[in-house]
């Protein structure tokens, strides 16, 4: 991302797109599809149908800004669409894993136990 910029919130748009979208694209399903704001301080992510390739969009003070990462050997992964909605909101350490090559939604942790007595 472009040094200084903030990024309040990470999206992650859980359908995959049509790569052949740049900026105008991408920005008109934030803002059609996801009914979110293009221009706020949030990074929108999105994913290839084979799942090789993401594209990252954002604004920044006066336009926006695009970039894409391309996979050789590997697939991201990527979560599913959910009753939840077409997003997932992830933090941007988050991001960072994902980038990485980690599967945020593979990876739980320990089950909370609740017990009654000790004996």
């Amino acid at each position: 991302m472009h040094p200084g910029s903030r990024i309040g919130a990470v999206y992650l748009h859980c359908e995959p797109v049509d790569f052949r979208r740049q900026i105008n694209g991408l920005s008109a399903i934030v803002q059609e599809e996801l009914m979110m704001d293009p221009f706020g301080d949030a990074l929108f992510v999105f994913v290839n149908r084979r799942r090789t390739g993401i594209k990252a969009l954002y604004w920044h003070r006066n336009g926006f800004c695009l970039w894409q990462k391309r996979l050789e050997a590997e697939r991201f992964a990527w979560p599913r669409q959910t009753s939840a909605g077409a997003t997932c909101q992830i933090t941007t350490r988050e991001l960072e894993w994902l980038l990485e090559g980690f599967d945020l939604w593979a990876n739980k942790p320990h089950k909370s136990l609740h017990y009654q007595s000790v004996t």
